[in-house]
């Protein structure tokens, strides 16, 4: 893989979740990549290590029976870090079975080192989650 801005990692994580995919794949990730949730349940705020990571979010996306649409109100923040962006979005996503759409928003601070996501730290509206999943 050649160097990845951040930028170009985001973009990727986007497409990668549009395809049905874990939107972090194992080519993108440093051998010690960090990603935090600081809102999720107590046992799963922090993974360290690609391979950890990687089985994470695989799990993930195996376990969320939701077919995501779209993300929206996409603004990505540069910091005076050329490493570093933060990027705000909404995702529109379907629920099977009756097509219900629902939307979340999130706020992702990326770190990219050597071309590769070093630290992710997501922050999720957990509670439009939790009710697009009841």
């Amino acid at each position: 893989m050649s160097a990845q801005t951040p930028r170009d990692l985001f973009a990727r994580f986007q497409d990668n979740v549009l395809a049905g995919q874990a939107g972090l794949d194992e080519e993108m990730l440093a051998a010690d990549v960090v990603v935090e949730m600081p809102f999720a349940p107590a046992g799963s705020r922090r993974v360290a290590g690609r391979e950890e990571v990687v089985a994470m979010t695989r799990a993930g996306r195996e376990a969320l029976p939701i077919v995501f649409e779209e993300f929206q109100e996409v603004v990505i923040h540069e910091s005076a870090d050329p490493e570093v962006i933060i990027a705000e979005y909404q995702i529109v996503a379907t629920m099977p079975g009756n097509s219900t759409q629902a939307h979340a928003a999130f706020v992702v601070v990326l770190r990219a080192r050597d071309g590769r996501i070093a630290h992710w730290r997501e922050y999720q509206d957990r509670t439009a989650i939790a009710e697009a999943l009841a």
